[in-house]
C-alpha cells in the first residue's frame, strides 16, 4: 500500500498528491512515470513523476481529472492508500549540457516539464520556457518554472492571464528572431506537441517530445501504447516515453487516442451516477 501524505488543489481540475513510495523515489529521474491502481479492481493508469524526495522517500504526482479513475482519485484524501504503484518506468530524459534549451509545457504537463527544466538548468544550460493553458484558472507552478528558467512566457488561449496565444506563437517568434537554441523539449497534449514539432522542424531545431499514449501494463507486454516513430513501431512505455518529435507519426497517434473515447465517456457517466 502507498499512503497519500499530502493533497493540494492546484486548479479546479488538477490535484497534487505526495505519496510515500521510498523504493520508487530512490530511483526516479526526470521523464519517468509510474503505473498506479487505486484499488484491487481499479484500472492501471500511467502518471508522470512530477517530483521526488529521495531523503523522505516520497513522490509527487500531479493529476488532471479527465476520466473515471482520475475523477475517483480526486476524492481520495491524505491517509488513504493506493493499492499499487509500479515504477519508475520508461527511459529518463537525456539531461546534459546542450547549451541553450527551450522547454514547453501545456496543460497539466507543466508538472512534467518542470523537473526536466530544473535538471537541464542544473546541468548548466540556459533555459527558456513557455507554458500554456486554456485560461487563467488552469495556471499552476508558474513560480517553480520561473525559478528554473532564464526566461518564462505564460500563454492562455483566452488571454485571461499572461499572453493571449498558443505556445507555438512565441516559439516561432524566438526561432524567426534567431535566438540561439540547441534543443527543444515539449510535453503536453498530442495535438500541441504535433504543432510544436511542425514549428521547430523548418528551423532544424532538435525537438524531444514525451508520448502519453493509451497504456495498460507499462512494461511492453500489451502493445497498447505502440507508436510509429521514423516508420518503426515502438512502445511508448519501454522505448520512450521520450522520442524525436520530428519522426513521430502524429496523425496515427491522434487517431489511436480516440479509440476508447466512447467507453471512457460511459465509464465517467456510470461513476458519477454512483456518487449521487
Amino acid at each position: 500500500m502507498y499512503e497519500i501524505l499530502r493533497k493540494e488543489q492546484l486548479t479546479p481540475v488538477t490535484k497534487l498528491y505526495e505519496v510515500r513510495a521510498p523504493a520508487v523515489a530512490g530511483k526516479a529521474l526526470p521523464g519517468q512515470f509510474v503505473i498506479v491502481r487505486l484499488h484491487e479492481r481499479g484500472e492501471r493508469i500511467p502518471l508522470t513523476v512530477a517530483d521526488y524526495d529521495r531523503r523522505r522517500g516520497t513522490l509527487t504526482l500531479v493529476v488532471q481529472e479527465v476520466g473515471k479513475t482520475t475523477l475517483q482519485m480526486g476524492t481520495m484524501q491524505p491517509g488513504d492508500t493506493l493499492v499499487t504503484l509500479v515504477g519508475p518506468l520508461g527511459n529518463p530524459a537525456e539531461v546534459k549540457r546542450f547549451g541553450t534549451v527551450l522547454c514547453v509545457g501545456g496543460g497539466s504537463s507543466i508538472a512534467a516539464i518542470y523537473p526536466l527544466a530544473r535538471a537541464l538548468k542544473q546541468a548548466g544550460n540556459v533555459v527558456h520556457s513557455i507554458i500554456g493553458v486554456r485560461s487563467a484558472e488552469l495556471v499552476f507552478w508558474e513560480g517553480r518554472m520561473r525559478a528554473v528558467s532564464d526566461t518564462l512566457i505564460v500563454c492562455t488561449n483566452d488571454g485571461s492571464y499572461g499572453r493571449k496565444a498558443l505556445v507555438t506563437e512565441p516559439m516561432r517568434e524566438m526561432l524567426e528572431a534567431g535566438l540561439p537554441l540547441d534543443h527543444a523539449f515539449v510535453i503536453g497534449p498530442a495535438i500541441m506537441m504535433k504543432y510544436c514539432c511542425l514549428t521547430t522542424q523548418p528551423f532544424g531545431l532538435p525537438t524531444t517530445v514525451s508520448i502519453n499514449s493509451v497504456m495498460v501494463d507499462g512494461t511492453g507486454m500489451c502493445g497498447a501504447c505502440r507508436v510509429k516513430v521514423g516508420g518503426q513501431t515502438l512502445f511508448a512505455c519501454v522505448d520512450g516515453p521520450k522520442f524525436d518529435g520530428h519522426l513521430v507519426n502524429w496523425d496515427q497517434l491522434l487517431a489511436r487516442q480516440q479509440i476508447y473515447l466512447e467507453q471512457e465517456k460511459r465509464a465517467v457517466k456510470a461513476w458519477k451516477e454512483t456518487q449521487r
